[in-house]
């Protein structure tokens, strides 16, 4: 919903009723993410997406048709090869869509849903999306430090208070099933947790050419960025506009203050372009030894290998060492700038999803992977 989450409060700001359709399941080689959403404004207007356009039509009329009965729904679609005039999914996925209508009256606590969401302050959002009728609909927000609203029952509001927190650590945005009690054993009822955490970061070390291209496409795919340098006179916010922050520092130093600040985690990603063994070996003893998402470093071979010895005389052990994406990238062919960024950005995709990085063309099995396939 983040996509759509400016157009959805200022609807809701007014006082309207939105019709909006959420991606809660998906299987196969689903086209949109769990946490894709729709809208259906008061003026009909469409606004983002949950399935690239296979059933985006359907999705608009049971909006509208939500809005006008107040009742929300959770519909299936699937493939459709049966019946060519059906509404189906034509990549051969399924998807589970929660359509319901927002309003100040069904929820209140959007504005300061958003407020947080803008000020990178992690909540999550807990819907019953599957169950009786007197819980269909009912919602929870969590922050790390305090709730509001009710899933109907106290017992259920601490069992998932607990996990949907967990996953906000995490980032995670899946359904969660219970027992009407709170039972955790139990699946009478199925809720959405759609995860607002902050964005993940992406730490660029060595203010280069190449830099300026990695923050634009990091920016793109949506990572917070940051550029840092010991070099003032390189590490200059003009230098690196798509950069959230420039930062002159020495580069390990910087990254142990942000480990000491707990503002990395397993999702950050580190691209160390460098090329210098006086900033990347202090940097990658740091770097190495966190439970980060990625470690790429840029250089030749031939630097690749020296720095793997230096690395070795630090005392990194191989179990450390092979973390390292270095030479960094994928064999693209790349040249410029931003032909490596590309490669560095399709290194850093493939590694979160299990991707092979062959071409598609010449693979089996599903398109779509999730990271555990």
């Amino acid at each position: 919903m983040r996509d759509v989450l400016d157009d959805l409060v200022g609807w809701w700001q007014a006082g309207e009723t939105v019709g909006v359709g959420t991606v809660v399941g998906t299987w196969r080689s689903a086209p949109r993410p769990a946490g894709a959403s729709m809208l259906v404004g008061p003026d009909g207007t469409a606004v983002g997406s949950v399935s690239g356009g296979c059933v985006e039509g359907a999705v608009y009329a049971e909006a509208q048709d939500v809005v006008a009965s107040g009742a929300p729904t959770l519909e299936r679609y699937g493939v459709s090869d049966d019946d060519a005039f059906a509404v189906g999914l034509t990549c051969g996925g399924i998807l589970d869509v929660y359509v319901e209508a927002i309003s100040r009256e069904s929820f209140p606590e959007l504005g300061d849903v958003a407020a947080s969401v803008g000020a990178h302050e992690p909540v999550a959002v807990v819907t019953c999306v599957r169950g009786p009728a007197d819980r269909l609909g009912k919602r929870l927000v969590l922050w790390p430090d305090r709730a509001s609203g009710t899933l109907g029952l106290q017992r259920l509001d601490d069992a998932v208070a607990d996990d949907a927190r967990g996953m906000l650590a995490a980032g995670r945005t899946a359904t969660l099933t219970y027992g009407h009690d709170g039972e955790r054993r139990g699946d009478e009822l199925t809720l959405f947790v759609s995860s607002f955490a902050p964005p993940a970061r992406m730490v660029v070390f060595g203010a280069i050419d190449f830099a300026a291209a990695v923050a634009r496409v990091g920016s793109f795919l949506g990572y917070r960025v940051t550029v840092c340098d010991a070099r003032p006179v390189f590490a200059t916010a003009r230098r690196f506009p798509d950069a959230d922050e420039v930062v002159v520092e020495w580069p390990h130093k910087y990254l142990q203050s942000q480990v000491d600040a707990g503002a990395i985690d397993e999702r950050t990603v580190l691209c160390v372009l460098t090329h210098d063994p006086k900033f990347d070996v202090p940097l990658l003893e740091v770097a190495l030894r966190l439970p980060v998402a990625y470690v790429g470093a840029m250089g030749s071979r031939r630097t690749h290998d020296k720095r793997l010895a230096r690395l070795r005389e630090a005392g990194l052990g191989e179990d450390e060492l092979v973390r390292l994406a270095s030479p960094i990238g994928l064999d693209l062919g790349a040249r410029t700038p931003e032909e490596t960024a590309v490669s560095i950005a399709a290194e850093i995709i493939a590694g979160r999803w299990g991707g092979t990085g062959e071409r598609l063309a010449e693979v089996a099995g599903p398109i779509h992977r999730t990271a555990d396939r």
